[in-house]
């Protein structure tokens, strides 16, 4: 019996596309879907573009 590894999770933030690399990442849920978001563009999404 052959199990298939599953595919590494990419973890880069949803909206700038960086990584655990780049800046601290958080995770979350967003339409029954992980997403990850930076602490940068966190703010952002909390109180939207101004």
């Amino acid at each position: 019996m052959s199990s298939t590894p599953e595919p590494k999770e990419v973890k880069a933030c949803m909206v700038c596309k960086a990584t655990g690399d780049d800046r601290v990442l958080l995770c979350g849920e967003h339409r029954e879907k992980k997403v990850w978001v930076c602490v940068r563009c966190l703010p952002m999404l909390i109180h939207g573009e101004h």
